[in-house]
């Protein structure tokens, strides 16, 4: 056995043999101590255990062990051993592993992590790492790590973006995971694996400016709007500001041009976004002001861009830069800035430039490299497949709205019966099937139309134009507005089996109908308005005096849904009435608030609330109206739009405003005749007594030829009453009525026919003639041309169109006297 001093002996020499492990564990092959493994002593520490350079795992194997690992207490052999695995662990880990104590103060360290390589182990043991990687987000970083430590949860691949001070020219990004291991004596301790993943991250973040582009590019069809969507995905994420200068042709719709660029071609500024603001609200985009021309000195980044069509990246850029002097004023904005680093990217597609993308560097140190501009390329790519496509659709828009515009009618003519004015304008989504007409009819009479035709672009015009034509050629025969809209729907059911193949799947017609329709026919003489209507809202009216006047007009079914049944209203309207006929587009969205006054200092009364849909609006339009004896009708169509309309409409609106006028009764001259062979003489003796007041001469002879005719076919195959009436409105009108229904028919008879050549005499001396037909009898109407001289003359008649036709089939036999005032009445 040994006595007390051998036992003394054999324990200093086993604490020497430990004593020299962990001295070894601490060095490499080489001997000397590895860079990171240092520690200190925490003086706070409660226990005797000895700290030295293995900071937890010092003297005490056992306790280090255990403070690191959660290991057990052994002998002095497993001490070793523990001791030793977690040098191995620190010194060939792949990730960087930090060993931290409830301050979230370094312990132990590895020098894996490429940030702390360089740094002394002085700088980073015993201090919190905000305190050695200051470019990081400090409170980031702490929230993180005491909420591992405090929950023990295990927060995993946490990433955090920060500079260290060994290179902070560049932007690293760490993967962070944090773990809490508890030593034996119930001590917390945060472990920290940290991993370098600014390559991989930078990856996943073009990959994900690649994805908001794809979301984001082409959801408008506006080319700004597109250009501007561009500059907003590519900054801040991939620069500090952008800019897009783009070719007029993909602003205005216009075919591209194939081939280079000349480089002097002027690009308009359309967006610009900065990481202080967007656009024209945000701070100066530079020399060119938003939405303003320039073009690009040569040779220049820009220049070469535009010929060639290849990007172009500008690493460093220095005042030195030889192409800055070539384009001094930019040159001067660019240095002024800051810009250190930039790529100018064209707008490239099916081989053809339609602008430039210009992404520039300020703020952030990193310069562009390799990968941001290919980066940049395929934004580019991506932004001007969106801006082609608002190109196209801008074609098409205009090409639509040309065609309608080229389909409605043109300025209205000046016509005896109203006067008129209209506003059309096309909507967000492009022009529609929106239309109105005002076509003169016999007798001073003029017939109102307005509908909308079902769907949007260039289809839903030609269809629009079609049921225009449609209607003029069935109003110019003078049918009756119930009547006109009956066959209106057979026109239109006939469009509608055309156009069977281009419907939805599944759809046999139409869901709404081919297209909506009110009709309207004022006459006046009898100030008397006729009115039906095909699924379309009807007109508001006011009087002169500016009071709503009740003019309901019950809706039938939209043309196209073959119902054929469709009620007419009638309504006297007194001299000056002002209706107001429009399509729904002009209902659609909210009434804008005014901003106090109108023109002249006149408050807008009653149009500042928000009103609903429906009626609502109606009485909005109803109190613009209310001022129609002050205003002209181009002014009211106006105040109606500002009142009514948001600042873009979705859909098209059309407001056709018609004052009602008066003819004299001077101008009107109207005789009964008995139905006797003999009276033919005394008609013509008549009218020239009347052309003779009229001073009207010059037409005593062709108006002799024309009543004859007219008063002795009445006479012989038609039934009393007869009646006489002449006209004068911008054209001399002769009308013949009687009640029978037999229509006569124009023929060209041969040489050895005795008859069948009053008409056709009538036809060569008449401007215009026809028939019009009344729920009984109908009347004959020939219009002359008035001479010039006699024309021009002073009249106390209201300016009327040219355009001269029958008056109402009303006037017939079941007409009484009162209708005509009883002027000039025959015995019979």
């Amino acid at each position: 056995m040994n006595g007390p001093g051998d036992e003394e002996v054999h324990g200093q020499e086993q604490e020497q043999e430990q004593e020299q492990a962990r001295e070894g564990a601490g060095r490499d092959e080489g001997g000397k101590r590895r860079d990171g493994v240092d520690g200190y002593r925490d003086d706070r520490d409660d226990r005797d255990d000895r700290h030295s350079g293995g900071g937890v795992g010092g003297a005490d194997g056992a306790e280090g062990a255990a403070a690191a690992g959660g290991g057990p207490r052994g002998s002095g052999e497993g001490d070793h051993l523990d001791a030793a695995l977690l040098d191995a662990l620190f010194a060939q880990a792949p990730l960087g592993l930090y060993l931290l104590d409830q301050d979230l103060r370094v312990i132990r360290y590895n020098t894996a992590a490429r940030g702390v390589r360089g740094m002394p182990s002085t700088d980073i043991v015993g201090h919190r790492p905000a305190e050695f990687a200051p470019g990081f987000d400090r409170a980031e970083l702490e929230a993180v790590a005491r909420q591992a430590l405090q929950d023990g949860g295990y927060v995993r691949e946490h990433l955090v973006r920060g500079r260290m001070p060994t290179d902070p020219g560049h932007e690293m990004v760490v993967s962070a995971s944090f773990f809490r291991i508890v030593s034996d004596t119930g001590r917390p301790y945060l472990v920290a694996a940290v991993e370098d993943v600014t390559e991989r991250q930078g990856a996943l973040d073009r990959l994900d400016i690649l994805h908001s582009a794809h979301q984001r590019l082409g959801a408008s069809l506006d080319a700004v709007g597109s250009a501007q969507e561009l500059a907003d995905v590519a900054v801040p994420r991939l620069a500090d500001s952008a800019t897009v200068d783009l070719l007029d042709e993909p602003l205005r719709g216009l075919p591209l041009r194939p081939g280079p660029i000349d480089p002097g071609a002027p690009l308009r500024r359309v967006a610009y976004r900065g990481v202080h603001g967007t656009g024209p609200t945000g701070p100066s985009p530079g020399p060119i002001p938003h939405g303003a021309l320039s073009t690009y000195g040569a040779p220049t980044p820009y220049s070469q861009a535009l010929v060639d069509g290849r990007a172009r990246l500008i690493r460093g850029l220095t005042e030195d830069e030889e192409w800055l002097s070539a384009d001094p004023e930019r040159g001067r904005r660019l240095t002024g800035l800051g810009v250190h680093s930039m790529i100018v990217a064209p707008l490239v597609v099916h081989d053809v430039v339609l602008g430039v993308l210009a992404l520039y560097r300020h703020r952030r140190p990193e310069p562009f490299d390799q990968d941001d501009l290919e980066l940049a390329v395929e934004l580019a790519a991506r932004g001007a497949m969106s801006i082609d496509k608002a190109r196209s659709y801008a074609r098409e828009r205009s090409i639509a709205t040309t065609l309608q515009r080229q389909l409605l009618p043109r300025e209205p003519a000046e016509l005896s019966a109203v006067q008129s004015s209209h506003v059309y304008l096309p909507g967000v989504v492009g022009p529609g099937g929106d239309w109105y007409d005002v076509v003169p009819l016999s007798a001073a009479r003029v017939g109102l139309a307005i509908g909308s035709v079902t769907g949007t672009g260039i289809e839903a015009a030609a269809v629009m134009g079609q049921v225009r034509t449609a209607l003029r050629t069935l109003a110019v025969q003078d049918l009756q507005p119930d009547e006109l809209l009956v066959r209106l729907d057979d026109a239109a059911r006939v469009l509608t089996d055309e156009q069977r193949g281009s419907l939805p799947a599944g759809a046999e017609s139409l869901p709404d109908g081919l297209a909506s329709c009110l009709y309207l026919v004022y006459d006046p003489i009898g100030r008397t308005c006729t009115a039906a209507s095909a699924g379309h809202p009807g007109p508001v009216v006011v009087g002169p005096d500016g009071v709503p006047v009740p003019f309901p007009v019950e809706p039938g079914l939209p043309l196209g849904c073959g119902d054929g049944c469709y009620e007419t209203r009638v309504a006297e309207l007194p001299v000056g009435s002002v209706l107001a006929l429009y399509t729904n587009g002009l209902m659609s969205g909210p009434p804008r608030r005014p901003t106090g006054r109108v023109d002249g200092g006149a408050e807008r009364g009653g149009l500042d609330e928000v009103l609903p849909v429906g009626d609502g609006r109606r009485a909005v339009l109803q109190r613009v109206l209310a001022r129609a004896g002050e205003e002209e009708l181009p002014r009211l169509c106006d105040q109606a739009v500002y009142a009514l309309l948001p600042e873009r409409q979705r859909e098209d609106a059309v407001l056709l405003l018609v004052r009602t006028l008066g003819l004299p009764d001077d101008r009107v001259a109207v005789w009964t005749l008995p139905e006797d062979p003999a009276v033919v003489r005394t008609a013509r003796r008549l009218a020239e007594h009347q052309l003779a007041a009229w001073g009207l001469e010059e037409l005593e002879f062709s108006t002799d030829l024309i009543v004859s005719e007219l008063v002795t076919n009445a006479i012989r195959y038609g039934k009393s009453p007869i009646r006489l009436r002449l006209i004068n409105d911008r054209g001399l009108i002769c009308e013949v009525s009687d009640s029978s229904d037999s229509t006569p028919h124009l023929r060209r008879a041969k040489s050895t026919d005795e008859g069948g050549r009053g008409l056709f005499i009538i036809g060569q001396l008449a401007q215009r003639w026809g028939t019009r037909f009344a729920r009984h009898g109908k009347t004959i109407w020939a219009q002359q041309e008035v001479p010039e001289a006699v024309a021009g003359a002073p009249s106390e008649v209201p300016e009327v169109s040219g355009v001269f036709e029958v008056s109402e089939a009303s006037e017939a036999s079941e007409a009484s006297e009162a209708e005509f005032g009883g002027r000039g009445e025959l015995p019979g």
